[in-house]
């Protein structure tokens, strides 16, 4: 689609931005249902972040897109806040508004919970156990909407551990009394809480195309018949997930999430219903390594 006058921006704000099938699936849907907007990269980090949004508010943008390691910094430089952002304290999905306010929503949560309901149908969240490894943007948003929809347990570890704290805090505060700490240090009790627990998330970064041979991890906490996530979509398969198959445990990437929230992402800045068939087309494309038209 050419760009024109009247062409509205979005930009992926954070760093590094190399391994994100973004653009091509957002400027895909975009072509498919007539929409006059453009997406592109911005490598940002959280030092030159508020001068980069002071920006954007005099510019012709219908929005921006956060992520690593912008999510939670982002909240500092919005004017409004979706009541739902607002209680997981992450964005992913700013919109600017006719008034050049700038509005923060979080779609990661729900892109997870939609993309988990369609992989493992037959998983009963609020009869299952969660284990949360980080507690970024993607955790916080992740471990927010399992909370909300009831689930029974959710352990959360991060390498920080004042961070995994303040996260389950707000967990219980906000949400449900149902987030426990997990000091990583600890490893007789990772080892102990990850046996628990029905299903394994990973939303640390690490196993992404900057640190593909890193787990967070040694496979053997991991036992037979659990479920295990990673928020990663390239590679497609981390040493997480393939160290989880060989323990014989069912794997899911952050494909179906980052197609879901891409989704809900474009209904917010452009107004119109997201031709979902057509990005996941799209992303089926990119994985087969089918080049860009």
């Amino acid at each position: 689609m050419p760009v024109n006058i009247n062409t509205r921006m979005v930009a992926l704000l954070g760093k590094p931005l190399s391994q994100s099938y973004a653009a091509r699936m957002q400027n895909a849907a975009y072509r498919a249902a007539d929409i006059d907007m453009v997406y592109f990269y911005s490598e940002v980090e959280n030092d030159h972040l508020p001068d980069v949004v002071n920006g954007i508010r005099y510019m012709s943008f219908a929005g921006f897109a956060v992520t690593k390691p912008n999510k939670v910094e982002i909240m500092k430089y919005v004017d409004e806040k979706d009541p739902l952002c607002e209680k997981m304290n992450a964005s992913n999905t700013v919109v600017k508004l006719p008034d050049g306010r700038l509005k923060a929503y979080n779609t990661d949560g729900m892109g997870f919970f939609r993309s988990l309901k369609e992989e493992i149908p037959e998983l009963k969240v609020e009869e299952s156990t969660f284990f949360c490894l980080g507690s970024g943007g993607a955790g916080r948003a992740i471990c927010s909407v399992l909370a909300y929809n009831k689930a029974k347990k959710i352990y959360i570890a991060n390498r920080t551990l004042e961070k995994a704290k303040a996260l389950v805090d707000d967990i219980n505060d906000k949400f449900a009394p149902v987030a426990e700490l997990v000091d990583m240090a600890d490893f007789e009790a990772m080892k102990a809480k990850i046996n628990e627990s029905d299903v394994i998330m990973n939303n640390t970064g690490l196993g992404m195309i900057s640190s593909p041979d890193m787990t967070p991890i040694p496979k053997e906490y991991l036992r037979s018949g659990q479920i295990c996530f990673d928020a990663t979509y390239n590679p497609a398969k981390t040493r997480f997930l393939a160290e989880a198959e060989e323990m014989g445990c069912k794997t899911m990437n952050g494909l179906g999430m980052s197609l879901y929230q891409g989704a809900e992402q474009i209904e917010l800045w452009s107004g119109k219903a997201a031709p979902v068939e057509a990005m996941r087309k799209e992303l089926m494309d990119i994985l087969s390594g089918k080049k860009e038209v």
